[in-house]
């Protein structure tokens, strides 16, 4: 087994560490660590054990794009005419190389994909679109663009205290 894929006991300080750290991926080791009630050495021990067997899979900062460029924010939904694993890898390939595509999930339901964008404008949107629409070798029978026009409320973490954690 790869260090990535290590079992770590997910015990009640680690599930502490990862919800925290989750929603709070700048916080201080020494602010961690009171948080958790663990020495500094303690704490920082736990974390790299936890980064190393892969239980954190980034580090990102949401950001307030409004205040900084322009944007045009999109759900794309994507219906491919053939929904058999080599079309979906084929599929999945070409959205995995496209920086505008944030997010890309599989769904149940009348779309086999729908995608999270993010483009510099309506234009370049379309583009991105016909881009993958029409390329034929990847079988898009529909798209459908739903562009947002304002955020209720944006993604703020997994809300990890109300689930179930596998190790229970």
């Amino acid at each position: 087994m790869s260090e990535k894929n290590k079992k770590v006991r997910l015990d009640a300080i680690n599930r502490k560490i990862l919800t925290i750290t989750h929603k709070r991926a700048n916080i201080t080791n020494q602010e961690l660590a009171e948080l958790v009630c663990l020495s500094n050495s303690a704490c920082f021990q736990r974390v790299r054990t936890l980064k190393e067997a892969g239980y954190f899979v980034s580090f990102n900062t949401d950001l307030d794009l409004d205040r900084m460029v322009e944007h045009v924010l999109a759900y794309v939904e994507f219906t491919l005419e053939n929904n058999n694993p080599q079309a979906r890898a084929k599929f999945e390939a070409v959205i995995e190389d496209i920086s505008e595509f944030m997010d890309c999930l599989r769904v149940t339901g009348d779309v086999d994909y729908i995608c999270f964008t993010c483009c510099s404008s309506t234009l370049e949107l379309n583009k991105l679109i016909d881009q993958i629409s029409g390329n034929s070798d990847l079988g898009v029978r529909l798209v459908k663009t739903r562009i947002i026009l304002e955020r209720a409320k944006w993604y703020l973490g997994y809300p990890l205290e109300k689930l179930r954690w596998l190790d229970d």
